[in-house]
C-alpha cells in the first residue's frame, strides 16, 4: 500500500478569514473547514438518495480519485491526537459506521476502518468507540469481509482495543456473541498469502487466547464438533476448520518473511498446550501431530541458533525458541509412542538444546568493567527483561532435555558419542544446567554412559561431586 498523501495545510485565504488560528484543529495547522467538507462528502456518498441513484454495483465499488485522496489525508491526520479528538467531537465514528454499513467500496471501507484504528490508539477515544454497541457490531462484521486490506485494518483496530485493559473484556464478550468469527479467522489463517494480514490476525488470536482461556477452549473444540445434519445433495458442504492446522498453515506462510509473525504463531501453539484439550488437538490426529512436530523440529534443528551463528543470536530468538521447545516437549511427553517421534531425532534435539544452553551462558555474562555507569543504569530494566525471558527459555530447555535423557538407550548414547552430540563438553553443559533439579535423570544417564564409555562417565562424575556423593 502506498503511503497516504500528506495532510493539507490551510490556505492563505483561510488564514486571513479565520484570523489567529481559528480554523486550526487544536495545536495543529490542519483546517477544520476542509475536514468538515471531507466528512460531509462521506455523508453524501452513503445518503439514501445517492445509494438509490447509484444502483449499479460496479459504480458503488469505485471511489472517486479526488475523494480517495482527501479521505486518505484524513487517515494520515488521524494519527494526531488533536485531530482524533476533533473527529470524535464531530461524531465521525458514526459517519464511518454508516459508510461501513452501506458502502460496497473496498477502498473506502478500508480507509474508514483505518481512521478508526488510528483514533482508537488514544485511550479516551478507544473507550468511547468500544462503548458503542452498534459500532462494535459493524466492526466485527468487517471480519467477514473478503478484502485483505479491510481485514488488515479491522484486525489492527481490534488488536488495539484488546490491548486496552479498560475495554478488552467488552470486545472479548462481543466475540463470544459471534461464533462465525472463528470460521472467518481460521479461513484467513489457512488460505491467505498476505503476510501482513496473517501476522495481524495472529496477534489478535494470541491476545484473545491470553485474555480468555475459555474462549480458547471453545475454539479448540469447535473443530472437533461435526455437524449434526448431513449436507443436502444440492447444498455446498461447509469446511470444518480446526484451529491447529490453520495456525500451522499461517506459520508456514510467515516463516521466511516475518520472524516476528512466526514468534506470534509459535506462542499461540504454546498457549494451546497449556490445556489438555489443546495438547490433544495437536496429537490426537496423527497428521496434525506429525505436521506440528516436523515444522517445529525443522525450526530448532535447521534454522534457529545454529552452530555457525554467533551466541548473541539467542537474544533475538529467545522467545520463539521458548515457545517451540515448550510445544515439542509437550508432544514428546504426551505421545512418545507416535511413529513420527523417531529415536534418531533425539540426538539432533539434544544438540540443539545444549547449544542453546551454551549460548545462554555467553549471553548472561556481565561486562566486568563498565566505562559508563549511567548507560548501564538506563539499560538495567532491559537487561532484567532479557534475563527473565532467558530464564524461561532455560527452564523449558532443561525440562525438555531431561525428558529426552530419560528415554536414551545404550545404542543412542553410543551413536551420540561417535557423532559428537554427547561429547564431554556437551555432557558437562547438560549436567551443569540439569543439576540438582534433575539429579535422578542424570544418575540414570550415567549408568548407561558407563556401559558405553566408562572413562567419560568417571570424568563427569569427578567433575560433579554431588553425583559422586550419591553413588
Amino acid at each position: 500500500m502506498d503511503r497516504n498523501p500528506s495532510p493539507p495545510l490551510p490556505s492563505r485565504d483561510q488564514d486571513e478569514e479565520e484570523g489567529a488560528g481559528g480554523d486550526c484543529i487544536g495545536s495543529t495547522v490542519y483546517s477544520k473547514h476542509w475536514l468538515f467538507g471531507v466528512l460531509s462528502g462521506l455523508i453524501q456518498i452513503v445518503s439514501p438518495e445517492n445509494t438509490k441513484s447509484s444502483s449499479d454495483d460496479e459504480q458503488q465499488m469505485e471511489l472517486d480519485e479526488e475523494m480517495e485522496n482527501e479521505i486518505c489525508r484524513v487517515w494520515d491526520m488521524s494519527m494526531d491526537e488533536d485531530v482524533a479528538l476533533f473527529l470524535q467531537e464531530f461524531n465521525a465514528p458514526d459517519i464511518f459506521m454508516g459508510v461501513l454499513a452501506k458502502s460496497k467500496c473496498p477502498r473506502l471501507r478500508e480507509i474508514c476502518v483505518g481512521i478508526l484504528g488510528n483514533m482508537a490508539c488514544f485511550q479516551e477515544i478507544c473507550v468511547s468507540i468500544s462503548s458503542d454497541k452498534n459500532l462494535g457490531q459493524v466492526l466485527l462484521h468487517c471480519l467477514y469481509d473478503s478484502d485483505p486490506p479491510t481485514l488488515l485494518e479491522t484486525s489492527r483496530l481490534l488488536l488495539t482495543c484488546l490491548s486496552q485493559t479498560e475495554v478488552a473484556s467488552v470486545w472479548v464478550e462481543r466475540i463470544w456473541e459471534y461464533p462465525a468469527i472463528y470460521d472467518s479467522i481460521c479461513f484467513i489463517m489457512s488460505s491467505s498469502t498476505n503476510v501482513d494480514l496473517l501476522v495481524k490476525v495472529g496477534e489478535v488470536v494470541d491476545k484473545l487466547f491470553d485474555l480468555d482461556e475459555k474462549l480458547m477452549l471453545e475454539w479448540i473444540r469447535n473443530g472437533a464438533v461435526q455437524p449434526l445434519d448431513p449436507p443436502q445433495e444440492d447444498s455446498e458442504e461447509q469446511p470444518v476448520f480446526k484451529i491447529v492446522p490453520c495456525v500451522l498453515e499461517a506459520s508456514k506462510q510467515v516463516r521466511s518473511e516475518n520472524p516476528e509473525g512466526l514468534d506470534v504463531y509459535m506462542h499461540i501453539l504454546q498457549l494451546l498446550t497449556t490445556v489438555d484439550d489443546g495438547i490433544q488437538a495437536i496429537v490426537q490426529c496423527p497428521d496434525t501431530g506429525k505436521d506440528t512436530w516436523n515444522l517445529l523440529f525443522d525450526l530448532v534443528c535447521h534454522e534457529f541458533c545454529q552452530s555457525d551463528d554467533p551466541p548473541i543470536i539467542l537474544q533475538e530468538q529467545k522467545t520463539v525458541l521458548a515457545s517451540v521447545y515448550s510445544v515439542l516437549s509437550a508432544i514428546y511427553a504426551s505421545q512418545t509412542e507416535q511413529e513420527y517421534l523417531k529415536i534418531e531425532e533425539d540426538l539432533p534435539l539434544i544438540d540443539s538444546l545444549i547449544r542453546v544452553l551454551q549460548n545462554m551462558e555467553h549471553c548472561q555474562k556481565k561486562p566486568e568493567n563498565s566505562a559508563d555507569s549511567n548507560m548501564e543504569e538506563t539499560k538495567k530494566s532491559d537487561l532484567t527483561q532479557d534475563d527473565f525471558h532467558l530464564k524461561i527459555l532455560k527452564d523449558i530447555s532443561c525440562e525438555f532435555l531431561s525428558n529426552i535423557f530419560q528415554v536414551l538407550t545404550k545404542e543412542t548414547v553410543a551413536q551420540g558419542l561417535k557423532e559428537g552430540q554427547l561429547s564431554k563438553q556437551k555432557c558437562s553443559c547438560a549436567f551443569q544446567n540439569l543439576l540438582p533439579f534433575y539429579s535422578p535423570v542424570i544418575e540414570d544417564f550415567l549408568k548407561i554412559l558407563r556401559e558405553v564409555d566408562k572413562t567419560l562417565a568417571d570424568d563427569l562424575e569427578e567433575n560433579f561431586p554431588s553425583l559422586k556423593a550419591q553413588t
